[in-house]
Order: structure tokens, then sequence, then C-alpha cells
């Protein structure tokens, strides 16, 4: 009874301080929320906002989780409870219109963009998707007006160069557009972007070689964007390097299996150099993609006919025919197939066809209208002679034989779909791998299969010590609604087990790692600290409690960032103190004690590696780099950084062979930091 009163007077404090002290609970949420913990950040919001329903911020961060989600309609329910209860928070009508913009509801984006520019005219974010509402909209006008405020609020803001050479191009205006992606490249010439669209402005002059050029800056900028390498194919088919492009094209399908424009395209490619069961294959996707698609149902009637699979042709050129009835061709090719299956009547039937449409066009009875052609009151059927190319929409079935382009409304999606606003933007800078940790989950890797191993962790998970198996990573997954709940329920048997046994080191750990799953940084360093009391040899909790303060430290920089960004609502006093070198040493101290505990335990160098980096003492940092190398030679993480570290000590050279060595081991960014380093004239 006495355990029971204790438990319950241990515990009490706890759930108080969660009911009463909503600005705690505020920041672990908004730590969830930074370090892309969706789901248990979304729990701590809903705590706040049952205590106190009359706060904005909940409703606004928690729609913020939301979106990052792709709950739509749930974050503009909750920017609309945050507009509510505070009106002048741009971030509010940032993010819910962004939520607006993802349920294609244009015009609410736009208004909710030009209430937030009243209380915040220079900030660029809004100035960027107000301007791709407006192209979304084909109000071109407006879209240039607004790109001209932005650039003269930011005159090197490259992505407004490259939008406004999209809807100059729009409005066939090449000069212009041609003069803004020159202006984009000038600004960043290690940005793919650029050289991609001013690519495509030379494909629209015929100018291939220069298309292929600026192509060739692209891939070599950014591989594994399956769009350069097709408009790259169409540089070349232009060119006649028929097998360049099929091989471009081959690239494009490895990136993007599902890519109409590589399968069709390869497909006729194939055709004309006699390679015809492989351009069966492409045909038969793209039919399976799109069964309507008669052009390619065309195609492949030719090539099954040439592959003496007549039957399969007959069968395809029927359906071409039965869609465009008069269409002359089809009647030919199936004539001849059938005389060759012995079909003598149905051939003859479809001749006697040919005579009849050939008199009727003599007479004039027979006319471009009635043809089969879809597009020819649109001027379709007087160009479908000229040219190598058709756009994907033009349905003049005799094009078949022609190469496939985007349309024009495809050619710009890359940038209108570019839409900013989530605190959590993709960071296109570059950094170091992230620290290791000792954690239950981990994100499964399509590339990277290791496993990471350390004796004494091992042994600690053969005697079950732990609720599940530890794992060591830097890769760690956020926790599912379930298993949010499932460690709340721990924290509390753990702290049941810890009034029976305070000097039990290892449970305090245990719930240490607990709190840290859950984001209660605060707790998870209590835990960890009296874990160390209690057993000073206990090397893990000084690691984990290294890491909890590091990522602390992380937090509270990007917290005045994360505020502004929210709605730039921020007041001097609730501005997170500066952080300085002095608290990344304590960091490093408890790494230090790892390590002198451990000195075979190589996660202990690389993050004290990391730290050191931070600290801006990169020759410390190599050699720490070095000794996790030196105990695990196929550490790819310990490459990557120590590659970094070395080009931020200028030596590219030997920082690119150990990139190199981070890709060959599975880390596939090391190579597009490579081509950074690499310059694009070489």
């Amino acid at each position: 009874m006495i355990r029971k009163i204790l438990t319950a007077i241990l515990l009490l404090p706890t759930l108080l301080y969660a009911q009463i002290n909503t600005e705690r609970v505020m920041t672990i949420a908004r730590n969830a929320l930074y370090f892309e913990d969706y789901v248990l950040s979304i729990q701590y919001f809903n705590q706040v906002i049952n205590a106190k329903p009359y706060l904005f911020e909940p409703y606004f961060f928690r729609g913020l989780a939301k979106i990052n989600l792709d709950d739509y309609q749930g974050a503009e329910a909750d920017c609309n409870e945050a507009i509510r209860r505070n009106p002048f928070v741009v971030g509010a009508y940032q993010i819910r219109g962004l939520a607006r913009i993802r349920q294609n509801n244009f015009d609410g984006a736009i208004d909710d963009y030009r209430i937030a520019l009243k209380y915040d005219p220079e900030n660029l974010v809004l100035w960027h998707n107000l301007s791709l509402c407006h192209i979304q909209k084909k109000d071109y006008v407006a879209a240039k007006e607004d790109l001209g405020n932005l650039l003269k609020i930011s005159p090197r803001y490259m992505p407004a160069y490259l939008m406004r050479g999209e809807v100059n191009l729009r409005q066939n205006d090449t000069i212009q557009a041609l003069a803004d992606f020159n202006q984009a490249i000038d600004l960043e010439k290690y940005e793919p972007d650029g050289w991609g669209a001013r690519a495509i402005v030379y494909l629209s002059q015929g100018k291939y070689k220069e298309a292929e050029d600026d192509l060739d800056q692209a891939i070599h900028l950014s591989a594994r964007n399956a769009g350069y390498y097709i408009n790259r194919a169409l540089a070349r088919f232009h060119q006649n390097n028929l097998r360049g492009a099929m091989r471009d094209y081959d690239l494009a399908l490895d990136i993007d299996p599902n890519n109409f424009l590589g399968h069709y395209n390869r497909g006729l490619l194939r055709a004309q150099v006699g390679d015809d069961n492989r351009a069966i294959e492409d045909f038969d996707f793209v039919l399976e993609m799109e069964p309507d698609n008669m052009m390619a149902a065309f195609n492949r009637g030719l090539l099954r006919a040439q592959t003496g699979d007549y039957r399969g042709a007959i069968s395809d050129y029927s359906k071409v025919i039965e869609e465009y009835p008069n269409f002359a061709t089809g009647y030919y090719y199936r004539a001849e197939a059938r005389r060759k299956m012995g079909d003598i009547q149905g051939a003859e039937q479809d001749e006697l066809k040919l005579m009849q449409m050939e008199i009727d066009r003599r007479n004039g009875a027979l006319t471009a209208q009635n043809t089969g052609d879809k597009n020819a009151e649109d001027g379709a059927d007087e160009e479908s002679s000229e040219g190598k190319t058709r756009k994907k929409s033009d349905k003049n079935i005799r094009n078949y034989r022609k190469v496939v382009v985007a349309d024009d409304s495809e050619m710009g999606q890359r940038y209108t779909s570019d839409y900013r606003g989530r605190v959590q933007n993709r960071n296109v800078t570059i950094k170091l791998e992230p620290l290791y940790a000792l954690t239950y989950y981990e994100k499964v890797s399509d590339v990277k299969h290791t496993v990471h191993f350390y004796s004494f962790i091992d042994s600690l998970n053969q005697e079950k010590v732990f609720p599940r198996p530890l794992r060591i990573t830097n890769m760690e997954a956020p926790l599912t609604e379930e298993q949010v709940r499932f460690h709340f329920d721990l924290i509390n048997s753990h702290t049941t087990e810890i009034v029976e046994s305070p000097q039990d080191a290892v449970k305090r750990f245990m719930r240490g790692l607990d709190f840290y799953l859950v984001q209660d940084f605060a707790s998870s360093i209590d835990d960890f600290t009296q874990s160390i009391l209690l057993d000073d040899h206990f090397f893990p909790a000084y690691f984990m409690r290294a890491l909890v303060r590091y990522k602390e430290l992380e937090y509270k920089k990007a917290e005045t960032a994360l505020r502004e960004d929210a709605g730039q609502q921020v007041k001097a006093a609730d501005q997170n103190p500066e952080v300085k070198a002095v608290d990344y040493e304590i960091v490093r101290s408890d790494l230090d004690n790892v390590i002198r505990l451990a000195p075979d335990f190589v996660y202990g160098y690389y993050n004290r590696g990391n730290v050191l980096s931070m600290l801006k003492d990169y020759r410390a940092a190599l050699a720490d780099y070095d000794k996790a190398i030196e105990l695990n030679p196929n550490f790819a993480e310990a490459y990557f950084n120590r590659g970094l570290t070395r080009i931020f000590l200028g030596n590219n050279k030997q920082g690119i062979a150990d990139l190199s060595k981070a890709g060959e081991l599975g880390i596939v960014s090391a190579y597009n930091v490579i081509k950074r380093f690499t310059d694009v004239s070489e």
C-alpha cells in the first residue's frame, strides 16, 4: 500500500504539470514538430487545446503538423481556428493558403496571401506562392506583377526568374524567357533548374545542340531527374543520334518506370532501328497505362505484323479503324495482314473500302473533317505531314510515327508545383550526416541495409532487458499513434519500477529513453543524469544524454526561425537564449566519457566528430572520423562527413574521394555533393 501511495505521489506532479504548464507541453510538442514526429506533436497540441482552447498557437502548429501529413482539410480548419483567435498571425494565412492550394482552391489561397502580405510585405515565401497561384489560374499579367514585386525585394531570388521565364514561355515570348533563364543561371550556376529551363527554350527554337549542352549540365548537377533525360533524348533525336536518344530514354525509365513519354518514344526509336520485340514491350506498357491510345495501338499493330503476329496486328488495326472509320492507312495495313493470314475475303473488303475512299476524295466528298482527324478544326491536319514531333494532346492519327513531346501546359509543372511555406521544407544545404542514437525504431532505407552492431548493446538485447531490441541508428523513425501510447504507458510502468528499485541505473536509462522518444527532452536528460549518478560506468547514458543535449541545442537554434516562419510574432522576451560554443562543449564532455569507457564504440567517435565540426574544430573532427573509419572501414556516414570536413578545410580532392566512397557504401546524396564541388564547366 505504501509503495502504491509513493507511486501515486511521484506520478501526480507529472500529471498536474502536464495539465497546468501548457508552455512546457507546447515546447515538447514543437520539439516533436521540428523533428518531424507529426503524429506525436498533434497529441501534445491536443492537450494544450483541451487545457487552454483560447490560445491560437496550438491550433496553428497542429495545422502545420496536419499539412505535413497531407491532411489539408484538417490543416485549413485548424488555421481557421488560429485566425479566429488571432487574425494578425502571418503564418496562419500562409499555411491555410498552402492547404487551399492542395485542394485546388487557388482563389482562396490568393486571398490568404494578400492578407498576409499586408502584415508582412517583404515575405518572399508569400510572394512566391502568390505568383504560382496566378500562374495556375493562367493570370499571367498578375503573376508578372507579383514576380516584379518579389524581385524588387530580393533581386537575387533565383526561383523568381525561373517562374517569370516560364510565364514568358507561356506567352510565347522566348526572347524574354531566355533572358530570365540566363539570369537564373548567372545567379545559381550549380542549380540544375536554370539549365533545364533554358534547354526548353532552345528546343522550342530548334537549337538542339545548345539544348543538349544545357541538359548535360543539368544532368551533371541532378542525375536523378527523369525529365532532363527525356528532353535530352529529344535534342539528340533531332540531331539524328537515335542510339543516344534511346540511352537517355533507358536512363529516364530507370528513374521513373511509369513515364509515358519515355516508353512511347523509346518504342518508336526501337522500331526505327529494327528492335521490334522490345518496341512492342514499350507499346504494351503504354496501352496498359492508356488503353484508348490509338496511336500506340496502331504502332503496335505495325510491329506485330513485322514479327509475324498477324492476328494481333489485325486486332490492333481494327480498334484504330473503329475509332477512326475513314483512316485509309489502317485499312491498307489490315488488308495486307488479312491477306497474309489467308483471309482473302476480309482483305478484299478493306481494299474495296480504300477504293471507295479514294473516289470520294477525288470527288471532294471526303475532307479533313471526316478522315478521323479529331484536331482538324484546329489546323492539326495541315501540319500532320510537317515536323518530326507532335504534342501529347495531338490526336491526329496520321501523326502516329511522330515522337511525342509534352504539352505546353506541362512544360513548367516543376515550377508551378514548387509551393513554399512549410517550416519543414526540404533542406537543400549541404550538411553532415546526423548523429547516431540508441532507439527502438529505425527508418527503412531502399539503398542501405547495414545492421549496426556493438557487443555490449547486443548483450543487453540478448538478456531482454529492454521492452524492445535496442537499435544503433542515425535514421530514427517517427512514432505512430500506437507507439506513442505504448511509450507513455512504459513511462508509468518504469516509474513504478524505479520506486521499487531506486538504485537501478538501467531502469532510469530505460525511462529516459521513453521520455526521449516522446520528445520530452528535459525529463529525458534528468533520467540519463540519474542513471550516470547511479552507475558512472554505464556509457549508454552518457551517449544518449549527449545526443539529447545536442538535439535540444539544434532545436533552440532553429526556434527563432521557426517562430518567424510561423508568423513573426516573436517578442524579445520570448527569444531563446543564444546557443554558445560552451553548450556544445558540454555535449563533447559526455562523448569524451563514452570513448573513455568504451574505446571501441565507433559511434562515440563519429558523434564527437560531428560536435567538433559544429564547433568548427575541423582538424579534431577529422581525427575522430579517422578513428571511426579505422574501427569500421565500411562506415559510410563517417566517410561522408570526413569528406565534407576535408572540403571545409579546402582539400577538395581528398574530400571528393571520401564522398565517392560514401556513395559506394549507400549514401546516394554523396554524388550530388560531389557534383556541387566539381565545376560544371569541366
